[in-house]
């Protein structure tokens, strides 16, 4: 079974950036997908970006596209996620989800997640 661990997330002031880190227990294949997710108060867990490991292909949400950037580094087991231009409204827990097969919007297709890491954004 996968585990995934996040990390990164913590206070920062509008405009500003965070980097988060995705770290797998084990090896991530490469016919599988990687996602972030975030999920505020009140609210549903939404999608955030995605990315194929065969291709590499990206995927965001319109509200992240331009300013959020998901990578990945095979060799580490990690996936990131730069986030800059950072908005209040990106305040939220950030999770990292891992998907057998290939990259997804739905966060019912998602098989394995993390414990999720804090992202506070000050206006």
């Amino acid at each position: 079974q996968v585990q995934l661990e996040e990390s990164g997330g913590g206070l920062v002031q509008a405009g500003g950036s965070l980097r988060l880190s995705c770290a797998a227990s084990e090896r991530i294949f490469s016919r599988n997908a990687m996602g972030w997710f975030r999920q505020a108060p009140g609210k549903e867990r939404e999608f955030v970006a995605a990315i194929s490991m065969i291709t590499s292909s990206t995927y965001y949400a319109d509200s992240v596209k331009g300013r959020f950037t998901i990578s990945r580094d095979n060799a580490k087991n990690t996936v990131y996620l730069q986030m800059n231009s950072l908005k209040p409204e990106d305040t939220a827990h950030y999770y990292c989800a891992y998907k057998i097969g290939s990259s997804s919007y739905d966060r019912r297709d998602y098989n394995y997640w993390g414990q999720g890491t804090q992202v506070t954004v000050s206006s």
